[in-house]
Parts: structure tokens; sequence; C-alpha cells
């Protein structure tokens, strides 16, 4: 038996779509499916459609597409002033 395996983003693993609206048609199966919603979003890495569980006003959607600076993950963390 032969199964699909779809093609990944090779900088976030995740699956590619060629165009916005299989990716809203995934996203959509998913939501009715699982009932989870997901949204839609272009990469800037490899120029396809990707999908993903944060909002597009969220705090973590904008700050995914810029570079930032990398955080411990210690609790309670703070760096030294210098």
């Amino acid at each position: 038996m032969h199964y699909f395996v779809p093609r990944r983003c090779s900088a976030s693993s995740k699956i590619m779509y060629h165009d916005q609206t299989s990716a809203r048609r995934a996203a959509e199966e998913s939501r009715v499916q699982r009932g989870v919603e997901l949204w839609v979003y272009r990469c800037e890495l490899c120029g396809t459609w990707h999908l993903t569980s944060r909002a597009p006003g969220s705090e973590g959607y904008a700050a995914k597409s810029t570079a930032s600076k990398p955080r411990s993950r210690k609790r309670g963390y703070k760096p030294r002033r210098r």
C-alpha cells in the first residue's frame, strides 16, 4: 500500500502548500475533523504556504516572522546588566 507523504519546508518542517486556496482548504478540513482553528501564511524562507495555530494578531505571530534575540528557557531568568 502506498501512502502519500507531503513535502515539508526545510526551514520549519511544516507541510508546504503550493497556493493559498489549497492551504485554506486544509485548514478548513482540520477545523471540521479535529476542531482545531488554523491560519494560513506565506513562508518568507521557501515562498510556499503553511498553516499555523497562532492567530494573525497574537504576540507570537509577529515575533515568528522577525528575527529576535535568543531567550533562555530558565524560569525567572534575567540577563546580566553590564
